[in-house]
């Protein structure tokens, strides 16, 4: 079954998953970019989709470089 995201799914999955905050407020679909504010204090934007499949839950300050292939 293909689970649908409501902002209130997305703001939950946020706050349980990592250190970040979600600062949208609205959700229209996949491919938006939505604002995250990072524990540093850094905002950046970055699709759903990426931010779960991808562990991309920091600013790219914070984020841990990925390994070269």
């Amino acid at each position: 079954m293909n689970k649908r995201w409501t902002i209130g799914k997305i703001n939950e999955f946020v706050e349980n998953n990592s250190e970040s905050k979600l600062l949208t407020t609205e959700y229209q679909g996949f491919s938006q970019k939505l604002l995250f504010e990072c524990e540093c204090g850094n905002k950046f934007e970055k699709t759903f989709k990426k931010f779960k499949n991808n562990n991309q839950r920091k600013c790219d300050a914070c984020q841990s470089p990925k390994a070269s292939r």
